[in-house]
């Protein structure tokens, strides 16, 4: 499976563990994986957006400047539904594994990280799909 199909695949998990965290009035999901946004980013200036977000989150998410870092919230989430996190979220956006965050959630099953961006509800100023 080729690098651009998985950080997809990925994106639409986020999207969808995002709308979950939403739904249940949870904070937004940190968006930490530099592969993964960068296909947001790309998928957010195409029309198919919407009905990819749709299609996985159950609405229309945003995107939006969020800065933190800390241990990623969601990712008890992830495992329950999908299983262990895959090396993409552990890849920049030059495609470089950062084996030692690999594996420190490897032997700790937690991720904790910096993030740039998160999903927004759609119901703001700052929540336009094209927002960056």
């Amino acid at each position: 499976m080729s690098t651009t199909t998985i950080a997809r695949r990925e994106l639409g998990r986020f999207l969808a563990i995002s709308g979950q965290r939403f739904r249940s009035g949870k904070s937004p999901a940190e968006m930490f994986s530099p592969a993964v946004d960068t296909m947001w980013h790309q998928l957010l200036a195409t029309p198919e957006y919407a009905a990819f977000s749709t299609e996985h989150a159950g609405a229309v998410l945003g995107h939006r400047e969020m800065n933190g870092s800390g241990p990623i919230a969601w990712v008890a989430a992830y495992e329950e539904a999908y299983g262990p996190l895959p090396e993409i979220w552990f890849t920049g956006a030059d495609g470089i594994l950062n084996e030692a965050a690999l594996a420190r959630y490897e032997e700790t099953g937690r991720v904790v990280a910096e993030w740039d961006c998160g999903p927004t509800t759609g119901d703001g100023d700052d929540a336009a799909p094209g927002n960056r």
